[in-house]
């Protein structure tokens, strides 16, 4: 079945921006001293150069300020316009079984909510298949009190948790240890079954909508998360219109979605700044003892790292980078450089940011026209606020 011309053509819409700007949202401001748009954009250069750490994050949230360069307003402009997207129509909000809440994170607790408040299908389900489902608490609020349910989860730990959790609960749930990427899943999924995925990622969120158009389910829902979780180097397309496109994406690439962090507490926030500028002001030192002017990747460190003082900090990871001994450094200098180069790559972002929605909703938009080519009348839209989590987007699927 052919897609709709409407996903037809904001995909094309996309692709266009997304292909004519590549100078501005490949390069890594955190791996480059200088990015190659620079020379081209002084203005945002200077502007951005500039700006604080604390100005940085003021964008973050609240957008380009007004006394932004005018080219650079209008480029956000575009993109913001290019990503809009609707709210999906509200259902009436499913409660699940009196406490089924006990034990679940917050945060999750809403996301789970929310995405379930948005699954408005034609034909009410049948049964319902929680797929990567951890303990089954998504499974459990959509099935309560007496829809069939089927928990696919690999770690057998936690199927027999979600097992305790439905039994105490009173809700007749299948929970089933299964790794959802071998060829023994696709015996898992049955017409008459609804697969359901908050945040699964990469791969696995394809997997499931490849056997469950194979086999022929009548409705699916997909909130994708972790795009840049997949087996090979680079994105492969999925639907006709992504194959066709001049766009190539690297795992890194597909990172760029993932970069937003919202939700973030501020001792998270904290760390993390701490981690980055440390790690800004290594790539300082590691350039003048390996001589050689290019960014070297380091490993993810235990956060107990950064309660090391910053000159141990730096002659740890030489080691582990096998640089050798280091000789004494102005530590305290190197250390402020880390800093000053933490406030410029986070304003120098605000540009390659500005290309994280489109990309997302290109990546999307080609999951949404792989459905329609399987004959699946296909929605896409908002579930939730930012604010509660980055990866708002929401699939669902109705075969026609």
């Amino acid at each position: 079945m052919a897609p709709s011309s409407g996903t037809r053509a904001r995909f094309g819409e996309l692709d266009a921006f997304l292909l004519g700007h590549q100078a501005l949202w490949r390069p890594r401001p955190f791996t480059c001293l200088s990015l190659p748009w620079e020379a081209e954009h002084l203005d945002w250069s200077a502007w951005l150069r500039a700006r604080s750490l604390s100005d940085a994050e003021h964008v973050a949230l609240q957008g380009l300020p007004g006394e932004a360069p005018p080219s650079l307003a209008q480029l956000a402009a575009q993109a913001a316009e290019l990503s809009r997207l609707d709210e999906l129509p509200a259902t009436t909000r499913a409660t699940g079984a009196p406490r089924q809440s006990v034990g679940v994170p917050g945060r999750k607790w809403e996301q789970i909510q929310a995405f379930a408040g948005r699954l408005r299908f034609t034909e009410p389900p049948r049964h319902w298949l929680d797929w990567c489902a951890g303990k089954g608490h998504l499974g459990r609020l959509m099935a309560y009190p007496d829809t069939p349910l089927t928990c696919l989860e690999w770690d057998p730990a936690l199927v027999a948790e979600g097992e305790r959790l439905s039994s105490r609960l009173g809700i007749a749930a299948t929970h089933r240890q299964q790794d959802v990427m071998a060829d023994s899943a696709v015996a898992c999924l049955e017409p008459d079954h609804t697969p359901i995925a908050l945040h699964a990622c990469g791969d696995l969120h394809v997997r499931l909508m490849e056997l469950a158009m194979g086999r022929g389910c009548r409705q699916l829902a997909v909130a994708p998360c972790c795009y840049n979780r997949i087996a090979g180097e680079h994105y492969r397309p999925l639907s006709q219109a992504a194959r066709r496109s001049a766009l190539t994406l690297s795992r890194d690439d597909l990172g760029l979605p993932l970069s937003e962090t919202v939700t973030a507490g501020a001792r998270e926030r904290r760390n993390r700044d701490q981690s980055m500028a440390w790690r800004l002001g290594f790539d300082l030192l590691q350039r003048r003892l390996r001589g050689h002017d290019s960014y070297l990747p380091t490993p993810s460190l235990p956060s107990a790292w950064l309660r090391k003082p910053f000159a141990h900090y730096c002659r740890d990871l030489a080691s582990l980078k096998n640089l050798g001994d280091v000789d004494e450094q102005d530590w305290n200098a190197l250390e402020h450089a880390g800093w000053q180069r933490l406030a410029q790559v986070r304003n120098l972002e605000t540009v390659r940011n500005l290309f994280r929605r489109p990309l997302e909703l290109w990546l999307l938009l080609d999951r949404a026209l792989l459905l329609e080519e399987s004959g699946y009348r296909v929605r896409l839209g908002i579930f939730c606020p930012p604010s509660l989590t980055p990866r708002n987007l929401l699939l669902l699927a109705e075969r026609l």
